[in-house]
């Protein structure tokens, strides 16, 4: 066995939970949770130190495959719970996962003011321009004219451009992978979790259940990395690339470095320090405790 496949089998062992993935033959999903586990594998995250959070959709069954602190939440509301993980506890390494619904649709007011503060988390957004779990509704990234069962005469919505918005927003860290290229996905989420601050990654992982037009074939003849040469730093030019009509491209758009949230909160947090007692802290811990008991 090659050494590559020796931490591959290891990297199972460790970080895959007893529960089986109940996603259809052939889902795209399959291919982002090897990447994701591979991911951890090459970083040895402690488990213990590992929590994955998410909403609702085909991909956020996400968390019961992976060992871990994790939490499946409601629809949409999973950037808020997994900032409120950071905050209490900033050691632990947070991931978001969710679907092109559950990010764009229902929780889409949440991305933005999560990008501006910059919690230092990375979201995998696993789009498949459709909803899957309800058995195939139109999504905000479905293509114009998709016809779905609530769109049966075609959808006369273009779709939104999920880096573009991410981009604009201010995510320090945006890119793009493809579930089929489990080789380049890793290495993202690995570049993701060492980057400090709101990493985002969209996934094109289709859907071959509902979803007929966003196929493995038609992404495979579009999909193109992301010239070597291009300059992450360069905004313009990552706006550029993310609007490409005639080919999708993958890799790394951009990344900045800035303060994150929870820098920043410590330093607020770090003025008060002595100001109050450790008892009176204690005294008032418990009474807030003790409201919801």
């Amino acid at each position: 066995m090659s050494e590559v496949m020796e931490k591959i089998k290891q990297a199972k062992v460790e970080y895959k939970s007893e529960v089986k993935p109940t996603w259809c033959p052939g889902c795209g999903d399959y291919g982002v949770l090897a990447a994701f586990i591979r991911a951890l594998g090459e970083m040895k995250i402690p488990t213990h130190k590992l929590s994955i959070v998410s909403g609702i959709g085909c991909s956020s069954r996400f968390p019961h495959f992976v060992r871990g602190y994790n939490l499946h939440t409601v629809h949409g509301r999973a950037l808020p719970v997994a900032l409120g993980v950071k905050i209490a506890n900033p050691e632990i390494e947070v991931f978001v996962v969710g679907g092109d619904g559950d990010g764009f649709a229902i929780g889409g007011g949440h991305i933005p003011h999560v990008a501006r503060r910059n919690p230092d988390m990375v979201y995998i957004i696993l789009d498949n321009a459709i909803y899957g779990l309800t058995k195939g509704q139109v999504s905000p990234t479905s293509t114009l004219t998709m016809t779905t069962t609530t769109t049966p005469y075609g959808a006369i919505e273009p779709p939104i451009n999920p880096v573009m918005l991410l981009l604009a927003y201010g995510a320090t860290f945006v890119a793009r992978g493809f579930s089929s290229n489990t080789k380049q996905l890793t290495q993202l989420i690995i570049e993701a979790t060492r980057h400090k601050g709101f990493a985002a990654i969209h996934v094109i992982s289709p859907c071959p259940t509902f979803n007929m037009e966003i196929t493995f074939d038609f992404v495979r003849e579009k999909v193109v990395e992301i010239p070597p040469e291009h300059d992450p730093t360069n905004k313009l030019k990552a706006f550029e690339l993310a609007m490409a009509q005639d080919k999708i491209y993958t890799g790394i758009f951009y990344r900045e470095e800035r303060p994150t949230f929870e820098s920043n909160l410590e330093k607020i947090i770090s003025k008060f320090d002595g100001a109050i007692d450790e008892a009176v802290k204690k005294e008032r811990l418990e009474k807030l405790f003790d409201q919801f008991a």
